[in-house]
């Protein structure tokens, strides 16, 4: 029995030994794989220490390579169990349509564009703090739940919409991208009557989208938010104009992405993706009728005032 169990164990000893120095190369690829799915992970939950070329993202992979090398060295007997695991969680991610093949490649690529095309923090400028002007009438005006403004952002989704693989998490923003599309392609900048504050209710503006910078702000509200997107209001001097919420500073990097290689690769081309920071460290995108992209450059920067939609 104990020269069968050693002629097993020799047998089993042949089939994950392989000769120098294709084991150290195996090694190094091995670890090279389980770093990217480790290192978006850890990329994503470590505080951002804004070091200068990226440093904290080389030194973090690198210490995620020299720690697999090491346990794989240690116990390079179980590199093959190591390796079929691996693939198994990735399979079973992929099939059952969570963290797989496709997102771990989906978000790398987003991580090493925003490490050479990274978006551009907008500082939050308050001017002075201010009641919000107007505010129960420009929140009368955000009529979202009218069947008119929701059938406008249905159709808006459907003519502008785009059916992006793999970010099936972002699929309520790229909708509301879509409503700021058909927006911005079509407004016309019509001033109020002269001598009065004239706010025209998002029902109103679908129709002939067309008004000042109040109606274009009320309308981007409504139909972002008729299609569960969140947004807000910023008021500034002389101005008023639209922001939505995309997450946080990791949602920003797919977010970069998206917008500079799949929605916006024109408008967007040579051009930064500007963004205002809350105090709850969640990021808003400019949707102002002057912008030619989610984030374009800020018109007025001063903020005196934000209004939030339920």
């Amino acid at each position: 029995m104990v020269s069968e169990s050693n002629q097993t164990t020799k047998k089993w000893h042949q089939y994950v030994t392989v000769p120098k120095p294709w084991d150290e190369l195996i090694l190094l690829v091995i670890s090279i794989l389980l770093t990217v799915p480790t290192f978006l992970i850890v990329h994503r939950n470590l505080p951002d220490f804004q070091w200068r070329l990226y440093a904290q993202e080389v030194v973090t992979a690198l210490l995620i390579i020299c720690f697999y090398l090491y346990v794989l060295q240690r116990f390079r007997k179980v590199v093959l169990i190591c390796l079929m695991l691996y693939f198994l969680i990735l399979i079973y991610g992929t099939l059952l349509g969570g963290y797989g093949f496709r997102r771990v490649t989906n978000d790398y690529a987003s991580l090493l564009y925003s490490l050479n095309d990274s978006p551009f923090p907008q500082d939050v400028l308050l001017d002075r703090v201010m009641p919000f002007p107007n505010k129960s009438e420009v929140l009368a005006a955000i009529d979202y739940q009218n069947p008119v403004v929701r059938d406008f952002a249905v159709m808006a989704a459907r003519e502008y919409g785009q059916d992006i693989k793999g970010y099936e998490s972002f699929y309520r923003i790229v909708q509301c991208f879509a409503v700021f599309k058909k927006i911005n392609a079509n407004w016309f900048y019509v001033s109020d009557p002269k001598g009065q504050e004239y706010f025209a209710s998002a029902s109103e503006s679908v129709h002939l989208l067309s008004g000042d910078c109040d109606d274009h702000a009320i309308l981007m509200a409504a139909a972002t938010r008729a299609i569960g997107g969140t947004p807000r209001l910023i008021h500034t001097n002389g101005h008023l104009y639209p922001e939505l919420l995309i997450g946080n500073k990791h949602d920003l990097e797919t977010i970069n992405f998206l917008i500079k290689t799949k929605l916006f690769p024109i408008e967007s081309k040579h051009k930064k993706v500007h963004y205002h920071i809350d105090e709850r460290g969640q990021i808003w995108l400019n949707l102002d009728y002057t912008a030619h992209y989610p984030g374009g450059p800020f018109m007025e920067k001063p903020i005196l005032g934000e209004l939030y939609i339920q």
